[in-house]
C-alpha cells in the first residue's frame, strides 16, 4: 500500500457539502482507504484573486491505485461533481478541485501528473491543512511544518468543525 497525499477546495456553491461528497466517492469500491483527514479551512483565493474564498482541506490516504489510476479517480469525481476544466479560467472559481500531492516518495514528471505537486510549497491554503496531519512528512526533502513556516498564512482560518451529536 501506498501513501497518497491529496488536497481538495472549492469556493462554488455547497462547499463544504461537495467537499464530503468527494470524500466519500473517492473512497467509495476498493483501492483507496481514508487515513487522516484535516480541519476545513476558509482560506483567501490564491492566482485569481477577484472571486470567493475558498474551503480548503488534506487528506491522507492508503492506496493500492497507481499514481495514474488514483489521478483518473480524482478526475472522475470532481466531474461528477460539477467541474468543467474545459470551460474554466485557470486558478478561478470552481466547485470542486482534487490535487495528489505526494504519492510516497515518488517523483513525476508527466504531462498529466506531476509528483510532488509543482506548486506545493507555494501555496499556504495547502500547507496549513496539510500540516495539521502529516506536519513531520518530508516531501522532496522538505518537512511540511518547515515549508508552512516560510509562507504567509494571513487570512486562513479554521472553520468550526460540522460534526453533529
Amino acid at each position: 500500500m501506498a501513501e497518497a497525499l491529496l488536497a481538495l477546495g472549492g469556493n462554488v456553491g455547497p462547499v463544504r457539502e461537495t467537499l464530503d461528497r468527494a470524500l466519500a466517492m473517492l473512497c467509495e469500491g476498493s483501492g483507496l482507504r481514508l487515513k487522516a483527514a484535516s480541519s476545513d479551512y476558509a482560506t483567501p483565493p490564491w492566482g485569481v484573486e477577484d472571486q470567493p474564498p475558498f474551503v480548503n482541506l488534506c487528506i491522507a490516504v492508503e492506496t493500492e491505485l497507481t499514481p495514474q489510476a488514483l489521478l483518473g479517480r480524482v478526475q472522475a469525481v470532481e466531474q461528477a461533481l460539477g467541474r468543467t476544466r474545459a470551460q474554466e479560467r485557470r486558478w478561478g472559481p470552481r466547485p470542486i478541485d482534487i490535487d495528489i500531492l505526494a504519492y510516497d516518495d515518488i517523483t513525476l514528471a508527466g504531462a498529466d501528473l506531476m509528483l510532488p505537486h509543482p506548486r506545493l510549497f507555494e501555496r499556504a491554503f495547502v500547507l496549513v491543512p496539510l500540516a495539521e496531519i502529516v506536519p513531520d512528512r518530508v516531501i522532496a526533502g522538505t518537512r511540511v511544518r518547515d515549508a508552512l513556516a516560510r509562507l504567509d498564512t494571513t487570512g486562513i482560518s479554521r472553520l468550526p468543525s460540522r460534526l453533529t451529536p
